[in-house]
């Protein structure tokens, strides 16, 4: 018997059963569609298998930060370029990483076939249906999906990167796709790559070949392997979903935490670890704080003007030369300099006078102080050292540097005044005008042929310091107290052309000058023509130090003497790599400047009686000081120099003012000269530089003096000699008496100030010019 239905049967059914069976035709077609796919899917795998390529991180040209090193190679000094990223092989990587990102993002990475096909059909009908988007499932696969870059959690994604991570599978081997991998994902932190998170994260590496304190650890691995899942914070909820970087907040902290657990739990599952060893890994609190300036560090140090020359000599190489600079920023480089650290931090302790560190005599003076140092290893040419201004992107007061245009820019050049008598003094030893030759050296002597008489704008020579020898003095005399009027005449008989050829062997390689209506100095490149062609540019005022050369030049120059009259090429490269190969290595020559052993035995017994020169750590030392003054003033100086050497190290030391005003000391006092300013710096940085070096001052005493009657001068005698050692160069030449110099300013006229420096300065050609009056070198 049919059962009747009630008036609530009647409701429930004439209402529920056409909406059951539009439900059943909504899912029929749904199925029908999921499958319509999955078969086209099918056919897309097919046809793509043979036109997807498969690219590996080579291939990909992923931006690479080139990474600056100090000479050691392990150090580093800068990073370069627009992601922090430095690929290492997985060879060279140790096991933390490679065991925790297993554990972490793909268990069955080693047994698998590199695609989780129900992952790709579960992701297909769960976008169909409007569920959930599944993100990829495998390690290959997320690899894929960066390699391809594609964006979008779609269908056609899912089966793209099902193509090429089946591709990668049959073509490379896991440890390939896994090594793919670890240096290609972001870990936060602008960091790409576990190496590049290592040392954002920890200041670690995850080379094997580090030392065993410097390597990533299995706890800091997985600190960093947590992160991958969601690498920096949601922008639209950074507080409530800032990922998992445990210095974002106390959020991201426990969810570090809690990933942290999990990937430990996956390691004992996996054999990484035993139970007892999981039991006893504890989280590591040492992540670095947050710095917003990682992986770019070091541009904004001293060490960022290194950086400016590192890539001005490397513009100049057969191998970057016409390539624009995101070839080097961005090439994922590493580059190696010739700057020691441990003579870098002493340059900076020394220098940079704002520091506490600096000598007294210049510590806590006007803001407008400034000082330069460079310091030159002999022989080598290798630039140890460089100091040109507290701030890498400022202006540089050392030297200067091709751009990526190849304008020449910086501010290092400035008047030496006394100090470039060293390479008159070589020339006259070259030349065999012995230190004991006799020079006619009143206070003030006219010089017709020079242009330089009573009756001349310039008026005649005067001298800057007094000696008791005058008016009669050997040239080793007028040195130490440093008489121009004896050098002016020295320069007269040898010839500007000599002396300059001299100064540009040892290692000057530009000279600049102020030509009459111009007012930025302009600089001539001694290494162009001829050293007589080039001499008729300059007076003879060249021979007391009126033209301007640059800081890095003038220390090259003092480590070609220091080197027994061996010129190495100044440079700041020792190598330029990529993975293995070796793209560049520095060259290192010699070329010998025609100074014999006399002539060098007589330039170092003479410039050791400097007494700003002597250090007082048992090192030979040689030196020189110079100023030249502001104006027209006879009392006022802008510029102050120290240069000179030991055998191990050479440096010259700037100070002036960043205004082109004169040196006035907190007290109000204008007695600023080489001796009591730059001198206290050089001499500081000297034995702090040579104590870090670890040198033994024995290997390199100075040789004894020869002289044509085989006599030493008069001042050698009755004085006690230094010791030796058993180096075949060992000394047992008088210790160097106490003659004052560089004490005074020449009350000699002069030219207008130098120009201030404005951070750059283009630097172009000098024409001819008539000899200039000299405003009064000391």
């Amino acid at each position: 018997m049919r059962e009747l239905p009630t008036d609530h049967n009647d409701h429930a059914g004439g209402a529920t059963a056409p909406t059951r069976r539009r439900k059943r035709r909504r899912h029929r077609l749904l199925i029908f569609l999921a499958v319509f796919a999955l078969l086209a899917g099918s056919g897309l795998l097919a046809g793509g298998y043979y036109f997807d390529s498969v690219p590996t991180p080579s291939d990909l040209r992923l931006p690479e930060s080139t990474t600056v090193y100090y000479a050691d190679g392990r150090t580093p000094m800068a990073k370069l370029g627009d992601e922090n990223r430095t690929i290492v092989p997985y060879d060279q990587m140790n096991d933390s990483a490679k065991q925790a990102i297993v554990a972490a993002e793909d268990r069955t990475f080693w047994t698998n076939k590199g695609i989780d096909f129900s992952g790709v059909l579960r992701a297909a009908w769960s976008n169909l249906t409007g569920g959930q988007r599944q993100g990829a499932s495998t390690i290959t696969q997320q690899y894929a999906r960066v390699a391809a870059d594609l964006n979008g959690v779609t269908y056609s994604r899912k089966l793209r990167e099902a193509v090429i991570a089946w591709k990668l599978a049959d073509k490379y081997s896991k440890e390939e796709i896994l090594g793919f991998y670890l240096n290609t994902v972001p870990f936060g932190r602008g960091a790409y790559g576990i190496e590049a998170a290592a040392q954002t994260f920890f200041g670690k590496t995850v080379r094997r070949d580090a030392p065993p304190a410097q390597q990533l650890t299995q706890a800091e691995a997985m600190v960093l392997c947590a992160m991958v899942k969601q690498p920096e914070a949601d922008p639209a909820d950074p507080e409530g979903a800032p990922g998992y970087d445990p210095r974002r907040n106390a959020l991201a902290k426990q969810n570090s935490i809690d990933r942290w657990n999990y990937i430990r739990d996956g390691m004992v599952k996996l054999g990484y670890l035993t139970p007892e060893q999981a039991a006893n890994l504890a989280y590591p609190d040492t992540v670095k704080p947050i710095d917003p300036d990682a992986g770019r560090s070091g541009l904004d140090q001293p060490t960022g003007l290194v950086v400016n020359h590192v890539l001005g000599e490397l513009r100049q190489t057969e191998q970057f030369r016409g390539k624009p600079d995101e070839v080097i920023r961005d090439g994922g480089y590493r580059i190696v300099t010739t700057i020691d650290k441990r003579v870098q931090d002493a340059a900076e302790a020394s220098a940079d006078i704002r520091r506490g560190t600096a000598p007294e005599a210049v510590r806590g003076q006007p803001d407008n102080w400034q000082a330069a140092l460079v310091a030159v290893e002999p022989g080598t040419g290798r630039v140890l050292g460089y100091y040109g201004g507290n701030n890498g992107r400022g202006a540089d007061y050392a030297g200067w540097y091709y751009d990526e245009d190849g304008q020449a820019h910086g501010f290092g050049q400035h008047p030496p005044g006394s100090s470039f008598k060293v390479y008159d003094l070589a020339a006259a030893v070259q030349d065999k005008i012995s230190v004991k030759q006799h020079f006619d050296s009143p206070e003030t002597k006219e010089f017709p042929d020079s242009g330089r008489t009573k009756g001349s704008p310039a008026g005649p020579i005067r001298n800057a310091e007094h000696a008791a020898c005058q008016p009669d003095c050997a040239l080793w005399e007028a040195t130490v107290a440093s008489l121009n009027v004896t050098y002016f005449e020295l320069t007269e008989k040898l010839g500007t052309a000599k002396v300059i050829d001299m100064a540009k062997r040892a290692g000057v390689d530009s000279m600049w000058a102020t030509e009459k209506g111009n007012p930025q100095p302009q600089r001539v490149d001694l290494r162009d023509k001829p050293a007589a062609e080039v001499a008729k540019r300059f007076s003879t005022e060249v021979g007391i130090g009126q033209y301007g050369i640059t800081v890095q030049d003038h220390a090259n120059g003092m480590a070609t003497f220091a080197a027994g009259g061996k010129r190495a090429e100044a440079h700041f490269v020792r190598s330029v790599t990529k993975g293995d190969d070796e793209l560049y290595a520095e060259r290192l020559t010699q070329t010998d400047v025609g100074l014999d052993e006399e002539a060098i035995n007589q330039l170092d017994w003479t410039l050791r009686r400097v007494r700003a020169a002597r250090l007082d750590n048992g090192w030979d030392s040689a030196g020189k000081t110079g100023t030249w003054q502001a104006g027209q003033s006879t009392t006022q100086n802008v510029h102050t120099w120290m240069v000179g050497w030991t055998g191990a190290l050479a440096a010259a030391v700037w100070l002036g003012t960043s205004d082109g005003k004169p040196l006035r000391t907190k007290n109000g006092s204008y007695e600023v000269y080489g001796s009591n300013a730059p001198g206290p710096i050089w001499r500081q940085f000297m034995e702090q530089a040579t104590a870090a070096m670890k040198l033994d001052p024995g290997k390199y005493r100075f040789s004894d003096p020869r002289f044509p009657d085989d006599t030493p001068p008069p001042s050698a005698t009755n004085r006690p000699a230094p010791t030796t050692s058993s180096s075949p160069t060992a000394s047992s030449r008088p210790t160097p008496s106490a003659t004052p110099s560089d004490s005074r300013p020449s009350p000699s006229p002069s030219d207008p100030p130098t120009p201030t420096p404005s951070g750059s300065l283009s630097l172009s050609p000098l024409p001819s010019v008539s000899p200039s009056r000299t405003r009064g070198p000391r």
